[in-house]
């Protein structure tokens, strides 16, 4: 798949998940098979671009080509100014979001509340294409409630304003995360515009992926909370995508080593204070359907340094390989939990 003059290795995206997809993660995901990772968004307030917060997600220092940076914002003019900031800092590709469901977005009129104004919609494309040179992508949802769904006028407003790519989550803003996503309005989408189309929303096994590639004729599948404490799950597709067999469950000393390198990586990012209060949730999510793992993982949260938690992830693990050599779920169904 092709954004611009960028050609990915493949057509698995990470999404864009705000205070999950920092760097570390980023870079984790791509490393275990993710063709492109799309950073947490960043404001187009210009007033909080010297803010420690700000600084921190637009470093890409040592992250893998290409480096996406995804925008947010309503005002066409700050928003450009924060696509030209970004690039500056090291972006290759711009992504504007109008996906995002959180109120305290939409309220500003951002995000997926953007779907309710095309006119609003076609100038900040336009601002933001006029103002970098490295292409520009857009990710939406299927509108702003069921009764409201215009993914299809949206992507040719895209299309005719010089989008490189068209992200889709199937579902509305009123949905926010909750029930399931549908897939028609990608399909129905893909079937008008010209330009790449990424399937989003419930994307949580290779088979999964596959019937959604193939349902909606998407060039490629984004995937966000099925990857969080489960970076391989990239890997798993391909391998699917590629063979049509399952690669069996990773070995208990390689995900080991992975999360305290992850760990290792976030205490490097966020210091010791802020990168263990961080680390909780991965450590979590890891380790979440594993035998053994709820007292483990309760403990974890009274932990207060980076020796503590390392201790108790190396002691968790090694009960963890007593149980065999690979990963071993109290029940099959916690694996996309």
């Amino acid at each position: 798949m092709k954004i611009g003059s960028h050609t990915l290795k493949n057509n698995l995206i990470v999404a864009p998940m705000a205070g999950v997809t920092d760097r570390p993660f980023r870079q984790l995901c791509k490393s275990m098979g993710a063709g492109m990772a799309v950073s947490e968004m960043v404001s187009s307030n210009s007033l909080l671009w010297g803010s420690e917060k700000t600084r921190r997600r637009a470093n890409h220092e040592g992250e893998v080509d290409p480096i996406s940076v995804q925008i947010a914002g309503a005002d066409p003019a700050m928003m450009a100014e924060a696509a030209r900031y970004n690039v500056a800092q090291g972006a290759q590709i711009i992504d504007i979001n109008m996906g995002c469901p959180a109120k305290k977005i939409c309220n500003v009129m951002a995000g997926s509340a953007l779907l309710q104004d095309p006119p609003l919609v076609g100038r900040i494309l336009d601002a933001v294409i006029g103002a970098v040179s490295v292409p520009v992508t857009l990710k939406i949802r299927t509108g702003w409630d069921t009764q409201h769904k215009n993914a299809l006028s949206i992507a040719r407003i895209a299309e005719n304003a010089g989008i490189q790519a068209l992200a889709i989550h199937g579902r509305t803003r009123a949905c926010a995360y909750t029930g399931h996503a549908e897939y028609d309005t990608i399909a129905a989408v893909k079937a008008e515009v010209r330009i790449p189309v990424v399937a989003n929303g419930d994307i949580t096994t290779p088979e999964k992926a596959k019937h959604v590639l193939d349902y909606t004729g998407a060039d490629a599948v984004m995937i966000g909370r099925a990857a969080q404490g489960r970076p391989w799950i990239f890997r798993e597709i391909n391998h699917y995508l590629a063979t049509g067999s399952h690669l069996p469950l990773p070995e208990v000393a390689e995900i080991h080593r992975v999360l305290v390198a992850h760990l290792h990586d976030l205490y490097g990012f966020y210091g010791e204070y802020s990168g263990v209060r961080i680390a909780r949730k991965h450590i979590s999510w890891y380790t979440k359907g594993l035998v053994g793992s709820a007292g483990f993982r309760h403990a974890m949260n009274q932990l207060q340094s980076t020796d503590q938690q390392l201790s108790a992830v190396n002691d968790f693990f090694s009960e963890l390989a007593g149980y065999g050599r690979r990963l071993t779920y109290v029940e099959a169904e916690e694996l996309v939990a």
